[in-house]
């Protein structure tokens, strides 16, 4: 794993790129003091960089995972079967590593799809060829979520973010920040407060770090103060992303979101999900079937390496909850912007994509 330090802002323009020999990443768990580029060269490499979070985001890691599993194809020697049950079993593991967010096993499952009935002489430049057209397309939906749900955002508003859903989280222009950010584009005045997001405090390190880069009014606030704001009527509307959407519009993302959800609607206030339909998932009929992953307690009885608990206190780690769909206000995606009733609104996307294949 190589490193080297950033040099002007390429992160917000290129999250992750591919250097014909592996994937360069800006190393989220660094920011936003160090702001340093690691290389990685190997599928091990990459799956110990999303099971770190030096690279997290529900899309980012989706993409990362497709070039992991590329560069694997490229290292195994084995052919007919053998190179097949060795890929099927690195896909698992890349798969294993982040089990909240559907992108991650979506782009796998992808990748290997694109090989079916190939000859292996012929796999491994095309696993490289599915992993860029998932990077761009991923890329490319952000750019019509922002635009799409910057149409929610009033001009001169206070909107509330939880988590980071920038460029840092989805390989492209955001989906929660691109769309604050596309609203400025359109010319209008906004303000964000965003949460610190523990225990890793990602709205404190990340979301708060690329707005300022952007030049976008943020000021940051403990998670627990967010009802304070709303009550006092300092919040004009919440935008979020998410990890995973059930078939019913349920929505799981970064712990604390839910606690949002239930404040915003105490108080009248929109709440809006941003997401590609990679997050989207038709094969679970509700938020009930999410997968949730619990992360290290360590997470919580330290902040960096500085214990913050006494020692051998218990501590418990979910890393996202469930938001139910009748607490969401909208769920922006690259095919539009869908209100209750939302199944038949992602069955509608689900449909429209199946024939657009079959079409294809």
């Amino acid at each position: 794993m190589a490193e080297e330090k950033n040099q002007g802002g390429r992160h917000l323009t290129e999250p992750v790129k591919w250097l014909g020999n592996g994937i360069e990443v800006l190393d989220q768990s660094l920011l936003p003091h160090e702001e340093i580029f690691i290389k990685l060269g190997t599928y091990q490499e990459v799956a110990k960089a999303i099971e770190e979070m030096k690279v997290r985001g529900a899309p980012i890691i989706g993409i990362c995972a497709a070039y992991g599993l590329a560069l694997a194809a490229q290292a195994i020697e084995e052919e007919g079967e053998a190179f097949l049950t060795q890929l099927h079993t690195i896909a698992e593991k890349l798969i294993s590593t982040r089990p909240t967010a559907v992108n991650l096993s979506r782009a796998v499952d992808r990748m290997l799809k694109a090989i079916e009935g190939a000859e292996v002489s012929k796999m491994k430049p095309a696993l490289l060829a599915e992993a860029k057209r998932i990077h761009a397309e991923e890329a490319e939906a952000t750019k019509r979520i922002s635009f799409g749900g910057a149409d929610l955002i009033p001009d001169r508003s206070t909107i509330l973010t939880h988590c980071n859903a920038g460029s840092l989280a989805t390989g492209g222009y955001g989906t929660a920040l691109g769309i604050i950010k596309a609203a400025t584009v359109q010319g209008k005045k906004v303000k964000v407060i965003a949460t610190e997001t523990r225990p890793l405090l990602q709205g404190a390190r990340l979301t708060s770090w690329e707005l300022m880069r952007e030049g976008i009014p943020v000021a940051l606030i403990t998670d627990s103060m967010a009802g304070y704001f709303m009550r006092a009527g300092k919040i004009d509307c919440v935008v979020v992303g998410a990890d995973r959407i059930a078939a019913n519009g349920d929505t799981a993302n970064k712990i604390g979101t839910y606690t949002l959800a239930v404040l915003a609607k105490e108080n009248g206030i929109p709440f809006y999900v941003a997401a590609p339909t990679t997050t989207l998932d038709l094969s679970l009929p509700s938020g009930d079937g999410i997968p949730i992953e619990f992360r290290r307690p360590e997470e919580v009885t330290h902040i960096r390496e500085a214990a913050i608990a006494p020692r051998n206190v218990e501590a418990v780690n979910p890393a996202f909850d469930v938001t139910p769909h009748h607490l969401i206000s909208a769920i922006v995606t690259d095919r539009g912007t869908l209100r209750e009733p939302y199944q038949a609104g992602i069955e509608k996307i689900f449909q429209d994509l199946w024939e657009g294949d079959a079409n294809g």
